[in-house]
């Protein structure tokens, strides 16, 4: 990018009002498709303007860098056989100002460039600067000036906070732009975060309450601005900025705690069903995108007029490779939610940091099953349609039930059962449901594709199917959408940017900072009560968006038959824990010692890396917490470097990361080669390489 446009207006003129929808209210906007800048000073414009703001935000899920920048190079998750964006993971020589394309080694075009945030975040940056500046002169009814006002500060806030937490500091340009500017000046980190935090906060102030001007349940209100006001107050106060932060902290701990309280008491309580924020989306705009849970979400809907420039591609990067690993036995489509594009496999940490009984999420989460939707020929074992075709179980560290089994992909696993002889829990009469089915038992049934994840103490589950990497793996489903009317189409679910149990854990954090643990472990235990399991639950159930297909106007015939057998609603949680007798009883995640004393599962975590001290261990276990929770939710990279802690635990946790990674590197990323290269000194001269290296981050 050679300068700071003002796309937002370019937008809006060239390509029209193609902004998206979070509700049909929202889509009632009125869209015309010329306009001159003079539009903008009319209160008509201003609020099309402002309206247009959403759209801004779907960009983050429309391709690559919505994983790439957010997950990718953690402890969560690393790349599987795709390598599409695998610098970004592994921090190798292609990861760096120009970026990485085929002639530089990128696997394929699609490898995101470090200025794909960059010039995003700016393009609405832009818009709002002109809503702010033209809002107390074109917009004389007060009310509505405050809404648009709050909009347009929330907006710039968050593209900032966006900025700040991937590069540090950066240019800071809070007034429409006349003609091409080419000469800027890089503040401070300092002084960023106190820009975010001055847009938060008069959002913030701006906001009336839960009011939805624009659409339901999933727009931006004052509990929205609440928890990035904290998100950004907490930013400040930690370990990233401690060279400077020292007189901050305090006071940003407390007002970010003042901040939640506000969210927490407005939008409370929780949901609660931890599945009907994810697992259960059965179209679009279903109800459980409007729960008052969900504090922020990029909106999408089926109306193929408003999508905009960029589309929901996010189903295609949490599943495995099934379609080929499984030598043709689950064949894709959109009757299973996702596209196994294998981009985002989780780390053994991200599997072992649940208890594998008690927690919930975990078995609401991951995908440990999909059904045979074709027979493969030779087939001498007899297996059918809708019987199990993929098979993962999640076992832990210390089962030693599958020690001398045999477990392998595409038409290599053997017969097995675990020392019960339980196999797959499939239900042989009616499908099963939440709270019922029938557990039938086929000793001796063959599955074509099976994985374990221990053997003898071992993580073997890299192992089944690598080329050279695994793509062999049980992946998330908070994204799957079965709507979807082509198998490559965009998906129309909203996605999800900020909801309460996050509020919860922000302000747990807060509190840990200032040493009260007491309350911190409060706010935890509400997160946990809500992943514990509910008496009457059944635990081997399992069900994801997929079942949006069951409307979907593709459900006939062949396509109708394919979305019954691939989705059994079914999990391996009996064979995840094979001692485990079959129960309905509720379980108990509630902790009652903090930050000491903690559940196995997170002391390991602590011995691994050495946290000691109390505030150590405090925000670890809310990190650790964090992942069961939030696991997937597009901000794992800026949550390890906000904390500090995103060098070790990626050395500690991310084999692919490990080697590369480096310490007062890559903490931020690498500030764009085009954006310096466009850059010219007052005098209109070019910056010479000193220049140039002065505004780059250190290390590249």
């Amino acid at each position: 990018m050679n300068n700071i446009k003002n796309i937002g207006i370019g937008l809006l003129i060239m390509a029209g009002m193609t902004f998206s929808s979070c509700s049909k209210d929202f889509l009632d906007e009125e869209q015309t498709n010329a306009y001159s800048t003079a539009y903008f000073d009319t209160p008509e414009g201003l609020e099309a303007l402002t309206v247009s703001l959403y759209g801004n935000i779907r960009w983050h899920f429309g391709f690559e860098w919505s994983y790439g920048t957010t997950l990718y190079g953690t402890d969560e998750f690393t790349n599987a056989n795709d390598l599409t964006n695998e610098m970004w993971n592994t921090y190798d020589n292609r990861f760096g100002p120009v970026g990485a394309s085929t002639s530089t080694g990128a696997a394929n075009g699609n490898a995101t460039n470090p200025n794909a945030v960059w010039d995003e975040m700016y393009y609405g940056i832009a818009s709002a600067n002109t809503i702010i500046a033209k809002a107390e002169k074109v917009i004389p009814d007060l009310k509505t000036r405050n809404r648009i006002l709050a909009h347009a500060y929330f907006l710039r806030g968050f593209n900032y906070y966006k900025l700040v937490a991937q590069y540090g500091g950066v240019v800071l340009q809070t007034k429409p732009i006349e003609g091409v500017v080419r000469n800027y000046e890089r503040a401070t980190e300092e002084k960023c975060w106190e820009q975010v935090i001055s847009d938060f906060r008069e959002a913030y102030k701006l906001f009336e309450g839960e009011v939805f001007t624009y659409g339901k349940g999933v727009t931006w209100t004052k509990a929205t601005a609440a928890h990035f006001l904290a998100k950004a107050l907490l930013f400040r106060a930690s370990e990233r900025n401690d060279s400077w932060n020292a007189s901050y902290k305090d006071a940003d701990l407390k007002e970010a705690i003042d901040a939640c309280s506000y969210a927490i008491t407005a939008r409370g309580p929780l949901t609660a069903n931890y599945s009907d924020l994810y697992a259960n989306w059965t179209g679009i705009d279903c109800p459980n995108e409007q729960l008052n849970e969900i504090l922020m979400a990029a909106g999408h809907n089926g109306d193929a007029s408003t999508v905009g420039r960029f589309g929901n591609r996010t189903y295609n990067y949490f599943a495995p490779q099934f379609s080929s690993f499984s030598g043709g036995w689950v064949r894709r489509g959109v009757w299973i939610g996702s596209m196994d594009f294998q981009r985002c496999r989780p780390t053994e940490y991200t599997y072992a940091i649940f208890d594998h009984v008690n927690d919930a999420r975990m078995w609401k989460t991951f995908r440990t099953v999909y059904g045979a939707n074709t027979v493969v020929a030779p087939n001498p074992s007899g297996v059918k349609v809708g019987d199990p075709g993929i098979v993962m179980i999640l076992n832990t560290k210390n089962d030693n039930t599958y020690n001398g089994a045999k477990f392998g992909a595409s038409a290599q696993a053997p017969t097995w059962t675990d020392v019960n002889g339980r196999l797959p829990e499939w239900n042989t009469g009616a499908r099963q449901t939440a709270t019922t089915g029938t557990l039938a038992v086929k000793k001796g049934q063959f599955v074509p594709n099976s994985l374990v994840l221990y053997q003898n103490g071992v993580y073997v589950a890299p192992t089944f199917k690598n080329q050279p990497i695994c793509n062999f793996f049980a992946g998330i489903n908070k994204t799957d959408d079965g709507s979807r009317t082509a198998e490559r189409g965009d998906a129309h679910r909203d996605v999800i940017m900020a909801r309460l149990a996050e509020t919860y854990l922000i302000r747990a954090e807060c509190y840990a900072r200032l040493s009260q643990y007491g309350n911190a472990m409060t706010d935890i235990n509400v997160v946990r009560a809500r992943a514990q399991w509910k008496a009457g639950e059944n635990r081997s159930y399992y069900n994801d968006g997929s079942q949006a297909f069951k409307v979907n106007p593709l459900n006939t015939g062949t396509s109708a038959t394919a979305f019954t057998a691939s989705n059994l609603d079914m999990n391996t949680y009996y064979l995840s824990n094979p001692t485990l007798a079959v129960t309905t009883a509720a379980s108990d995640l509630r902790l009652t010692s903090f930050p000491n004393n903690l559940p196995a599962e997170d002391e390991a975590v602590m011995s691994k890396i050495g946290a000691s001290s109390d505030k150590e261990r405090a925000i670890n276990f809310i990190l650790n917490e964090s992942t069961r929770e939030l696991l997937g939710e597009w901000q794992r990279w800026e949550t390890l470097s906000r904390t500090g802690m995103l060098i070790k635990r990626a050395k500690a946790f991310n084999a692919e990361a490990a080697a590369n990674i480096t310490a007062n590197k890559h903490e931020l990323r690498p500030i764009p080669q085009t954006f310096i290269d466009g850059l010219l000194n007052d005098d209109g001269t070019n910056l010479s390489p000193a220049q140039k290296a002065a505004w780059q981050n250190p290390g590249y």
